[in-house]
């Protein structure tokens, strides 16, 4: 049940695909007796279920449910770290952490992520060129296996197994809490930059420069645009600061606003894509602006919508993800807006970035160095799967690999090539721990 009385759905944030778990079971105490070996069928770990595929989904077996798992354990100012269970959001660190003076060391762009989650999917966020993934970050956690064995995993104990649960997707075991470091900042107040630029090219341009001087960068990409407006868009940076005039509470999140219902599928269409894509790049008058604004809004826009998915409609919605080798000719990025404007396939939310060369720790870990592209599209049947099916083409050609936190339908034939370490990762996986994703991928079936 949710806090207004409700029963939970446990979903994907997408929607799509749709399954039914066999059972879910609330885990209130990492210090009790869980024992995981007779619960009929495989488990998975569920947090807050943002991820936006099937990574988070058990079709025909249990969820283990997270959220109670929500005590802080303890906080070292001095030592810069962080210990809580498993199901304590991002928010609820922010609220015990921005008023004494530090920040998350990086951040996805939803604070409605567990601790748990964001080390599963090894998450990342806009200042990947300098802080890399948030696992780089965790210093140690406690996982429980089914074989009732709890082993602390970090660097230098059970080191593999931690890298196998940096980004391992929830396979490794149950988390029941986590270590992780915090960092000292400025202020909880960005000092922002907005640029609007014409094309793919020019967004290279002014990323490359402002990798050196700005801690986070990222940019908005108008999908639909063609010919020389190819990629144009709006480049956001910025770094933190305290400025010297404060609004009353500025610096504190917004109220939210609940998305009351699901709007109809027809209401994301080309026309109102198109239209809201020009409205809002012609919307900055200036090609550039400077800003100081509070944390919350900088970082997680989409947060200040509760329920934000159901602009989509009932049908959901698939995000896309993908990185690619730096090029210069750039020629992967543009075969694949291209491949978006000319399919009449809209994409309403786009986000492009520069991932730097700081390396993952996970075996499974996503981001490398490269351009990375996020997209959501509405799902529209066959035709929105084809045009993944011909996007998958480009990013494989071209060295690249998809996002499997946000994935709800790449073939086993393509996540294998994505990710030829899958084999060695799997002999990490707790035997009794599956999910709807990993046996799409690996083309296992649970009866």
């Amino acid at each position: 049940m949710t806090a207004n009385g409700h029963r939970r759905a446990y979903q994907s944030w997408g929607r799509y695909p749709r399954v039914e778990q066999q059972n879910v079971r609330p885990v209130y105490w990492r210090n009790n007796d869980l024992d995981l070996a007779r619960i009929d069928g495989p488990v998975l770990p569920y947090g807050l279920g943002r991820s936006y595929g099937d990574s988070c989904l058990n079709g025909g077996g249990t969820l283990l449910d997270t959220s109670p798992l929500n005590r802080f354990i303890a906080f070292d100012e001095e030592a810069e770290l962080l210990r809580c269970e498993a199901g304590v959001t991002l928010a609820d660190i922010l609220k015990l952490i921005v008023p004494r003076g530090w920040f998350l060391p990086t951040t996805p762009g939803t604070k409605f992520v567990t601790i748990g989650g964001a080390i599963a999917n090894d998450v990342h966020g806009k200042n990947h060129h300098r802080a890399g993934t948030f696992g780089r970050h965790v210093t140690r956690f406690e996982l429980l296996r089914s074989d009732g064995e709890r082993l602390v995993c970090s660097p230098d104990e059970n080191a593999d197994l931690f890298r196998a649960t940096i980004g391992g997707l929830g396979l490794t075991g149950l988390i029941l809490w986590a270590e992780i470091r915090v960092q000292r900042v400025a202020g909880p107040f960005i000092a922002k930059e907005q640029i609007r630029f014409g094309s793919i090219d020019e967004f290279f341009e002014i990323s490359a420069e402002s990798d050196e001087r700005f801690e986070h960068t990222m940019a908005w990409v108008d999908c639909l645009a063609t010919g020389k407006h190819l990629g144009r868009g709006l480049f956001m940076r910025g770094n933190y600061t305290w400025p010297k005039r404060i609004p009353r509470k500025a610096a504190e999140p917004r109220s939210l606003f609940t998305m009351p219902v699901q709007l109809p599928a027809f209401a994301l269409n080309l026309a109102t894509v198109k239209a809201f894509n020009s409205l809002y790049y012609r919307s900055q008058l200036t090609r550039r602006t400077f800003q100081t604004v509070p944390y919350d809004p900088f970082f997680y826009p989409l947060d200040a919508i509760q329920e934000w998915h159901r602009l989509y409609g009932a049908p959901g919605f698939l995000q896309y993800q993908f990185v690619v080798p730096y090029a210069q000719d750039r020629t992967a990025i543009k075969d694949i807006l291209r491949q978006i404007s000319q399919s009449g396939v809209v994409s309403f939310l786009a986000v492009l970035k520069v991932f730097g060369d700081v390396p993952s720790p996970g075996m499974l870990s996503f981001p490398r160095p490269g351009v990375t592209l996020a997209l959501d599209f509405p799902f529209r049947g066959q035709r929105t799967l084809a045009l993944l099916d011909r996007l998958d083409e480009i990013v494989r050609a071209h060295g690249g690999v998809l996002y499997p936190a946000k994935d709800a339908r790449m073939s086993a034939e393509n996540f294998q090539a994505f990710y030829p370490q899958w084999r060695e990762f799997a002999r990490h996986i707790d035997p009794k721990f599956s999910s709807s994703f990993w046996r799409r991928v690996t083309q296992t079936t649970h009866e």
